[in-house]
């Protein structure tokens, strides 16, 4: 492969605003690519791949480069170096690569493999957590896991069409995808591809969603007719999917604090077709007050330390911290013992995460069965997914039902 200095001169550009200026990964990678009409698909493969690769890697590739944060230009250059050196490829005649010790580089590499936080690029203390909470077998697996690139996986949107002539019209715009068995609406591409330019997006045809993500509506057993809550619901994935199994019939709630992801997630179901979701703000507790026992259904789609997910979003290693974890178990277990109160008993709900911490998971689950409000809930079923054992994300689903006063 030949090299471009002007693709790695963006993607040193790139890894310089993640890392010094703490943007978030997937939305530097779409700027960069946007800069330049004159790129072909190769070009921006190689952008987007190399940027998440050294993301990925971060702290493999520093340790290798002997460079820590903040870094200089100088310093991502040299973290380039490494990812081309153990990529197999030939370094350019550029002064920026002069002097790059390739031997050390592979001898180091070498030295690291035996150093599990290094080899798999993870803060030290998010080793020690998952290995405390999991066991050292099961997070040596998850960890070498969520280290794969993430496969892009569509949601197949069937009010307006199913997964057959989903596949058929993506054949056609040439992206060739595999049906998966165990997962009714999914699509999984064969190659990455950018599917917001397709006809069959702007149709409203599907919506990106991994697979994991997509078990979620599904557990939830809604029907048509019902009132179903989505309690935290961001821009929606999980709302759309639930306005699907519901046929568009009965009242779809949608919560969330932010004003700005409820207005993603009107367009989006404006593409949809999706018509009875009604969004609202929680800008206080009388929000909550006001729909006590008004659910049939009641999804809790909780903020989470997303480590089921690192795979998608391999930034959060570098942002995640021990206190933000701490902090978002607190607030797991505060919306669990608030928005709880919104199901009518004999209703169903499910609690669900993207994270494979058990802190975070059955724990919260158990903790909250021994409140006041909680021993008024049963819990059916729950679920571990882990990306070793299913290929996808990582998630965690519990189904709880409410008791009726006779049940108690």
């Amino acid at each position: 492969m030949r090299l471009h200095r002007n693709l790695c001169l963006a993607v040193v550009e790139g890894i310089f605003h993640i890392f010094n200026e703490n943007q978030y990964a997937d939305k530097v990678v779409y700027q960069m690519l946007k800069r330049d009409k004159r790129w072909g698909s190769a070009d921006r493969k190689f952008i987007a791949e190399t940027t998440y690769d050294i993301v990925r890697w971060q702290r493999l590739y520093s340790s290798i480069a002997e460079v820590n944060m903040p870094f200089t230009r100088e310093n991502i250059w040299r973290l380039l170096a490494v990812w081309l050196v153990l990529k197999g490829h030939r370094l350019p005649d550029w002064p920026q690569f002069e002097g790059t010790p390739n031997r050390r580089i592979k001898g180091k590499f070498d030295e690291y493999s035996k150093q599990r936080a290094i080899i798999q690029s993870i803060p030290d203390w998010m080793d020690q957590m998952g290995e405390s909470e999991l066991g050292v077998k099961v997070w040596d697996k998850e960890l070498e896991a969520q280290n794969q690139k993430a496969k892009v996986i569509l949601r197949t949107n069937t009010l307006k069409t199913n997964r057959n002539d989903l596949q058929l019209k993506l054949e056609s715009e040439g992206i060739e995808s595999i049906a998966l068995k165990s997962h009714p609406y999914a699509l999984e591409l064969v190659e990455r591809a950018n599917v917001f330019q397709t006809e069959a997006f702007k149709l409203g045809w599907f919506e990106v969603q991994d697979a994991s993500s997509q078990l979620v509506a599904d557990y939830l057993e809604v029907a048509p007719g019902m009132r179903v809550i989505d309690a935290c619901a961001g821009a929606g994935g999980k709302t759309l999917h639930l306005a699907s199994n519901m046929e568009n019939k009965g009242q779809l709630l949608a919560l969330d604090l932010y004003k700005s992801k409820l207005n993603q997630l009107k367009t989006r179901a404006k593409r949809n077709g999706a018509h009875n979701i009604e969004t609202r703000i929680i800008d206080s507790t009388k929000v909550i007050k006001k729909l006590k026992e008004s659910a049939d259904r009641l999804l809790i789609d909780a903020p989470c330390s997303g480590i089921g997910v690192l795979k998608r979003n391999p930034d959060a290693k570098w942002k995640l911290t021990p206190e933000f974890v701490e902090n978002i178990k607190n607030t797991q277990f505060e919306i669990l013992s608030n928005y709880t109160k919104m199901l009518k008993p004999g209703g169903l709900m499910v609690y669900a995460t993207c994270s494979v911490l058990p802190s975070e998971n059955q724990n919260q689950i158990q903790r909250f069965l021994k409140t006041e409000i909680g021993q008024e809930f049963e819990l059916l079923k729950e679920q571990s997914l882990f990306a070793h054992k299913c290929g996808y994300d990582g998630f965690y689903m519990a189904q709880l039902k409410r008791k009726k006063p006779a049940e108690s």
